[in-house]
């Protein structure tokens, strides 16, 4: 396998697990379960099904967007805010910093990787090099 295959493997495997946890999590708010209502509650807003609903439209949205190549980093930047509103409400309510607060960037970093490594273009976007290759 070359590298270019290798690398655009890699980064569909990492953007595929950002999309199916996305979906996951957008079908849980959509239905939406008892647990996502508590949940919602628990970060300090209001234990609303529709609240649940539309934060699962705009999550649903935003991964749409990712998932499509010519939308992908429109998406990306979308999942990234939607991301940065997980990691503002869980410091609010100050849960655990490594495994509630930093989930979304978590998710965010893996997103722009798959993304990275999928997508060639991204190189004139964000040229990464390291310091040897730099004159």
């Amino acid at each position: 396998m070359t590298m270019n295959k290798s690398r655009r493997v890699a980064g569909t495997v990492m953007s595929g697990l950002v999309i199916t946890f996305m979906l996951f999590d957008a079908g849980m708010k959509l239905v939406p379960l008892e647990v996502v209502i508590k949940a919602t509650a628990e970060l300090g807003y209001p234990p609303s099904p529709e609240l649940a609903r539309a934060l699962g439209i705009v999550a649903l949205v935003c991964t749409a967007l990712y998932a499509f190549p010519r939308t992908a980093v429109v998406g990306a930047i979308l999942l990234t805010a939607y991301m940065g509103g997980t990691v503002a409400a869980h410091l609010r309510v100050g849960n655990p910093l490594f495994t509630h607060m930093l989930f979304g960037v978590y998710l965010a970093v893996l997103a722009w990787g798959g993304l990275y490594l999928r997508d060639t273009r991204m190189e004139a976007l964000l040229p990464l090099r390291s310091p040897s290759e730099e004159v």
